[in-house]
């Protein structure tokens, strides 16, 4: 079962209803709480006319490697969105700080990776805002 990574450490996923497909959305499909799984290939701008119904948007990074969802998740909050941004896939602890300024509420991994990195290692990026470098520079 994933671990959800929030400011607090590692947490069970508390989301309980389906997370859909964009177009399925687009389509007019959902319940009442609307979950939408966001592909790093696909633009936020897909979503601009829902935003306002969407609950949760997971961004999916297939690697640490890929920073696209990054940039996804800072494109959605510039156009408006003030729900839940998780972003979702082998990310590092110490991309956590990143993830966090870009906009992403919190960071769901994968087992085998929350043993290898542990809590602590996520709770020390916890403080996010402190650990900016380029606002230590313009200090």
């Amino acid at each position: 079962m994933p671990i959800l990574v929030t400011d607090q450490g590692f947490a069970e996923d508390d989301w309980l209803d389906a997370i859909l497909e964009p177009e399925a959305v687009l389509a007019g499909a959902g319940g009442a709480n609307i979950g939408v799984a966001l592909p790093p290939t696909a633009g936020p701008a897909l979503l601009r006319g829902v935003l306002d119904v969407i609950d949760l948007i997971r961004g999916d990074f297939p690697s640490f490697a890929d920073g696209r969802g990054f940039t996804i998740a800072r494109r959605l909050r510039l156009m408006g969105y003030l729900g839940r941004l998780r972003a979702c896939g082998p990310l590092l602890a110490d991309q956590y700080a990143m993830a966090r300024r870009a906009g992403f509420d919190e960071v769901e991994i994968p087992d085998d990776l929350a043993a290898r990195q542990s809590e602590e290692q996520w709770r020390a990026r916890a403080n996010w805002r402190a650990h900016d470098y380029q606002s230590r520079l313009r200090a």
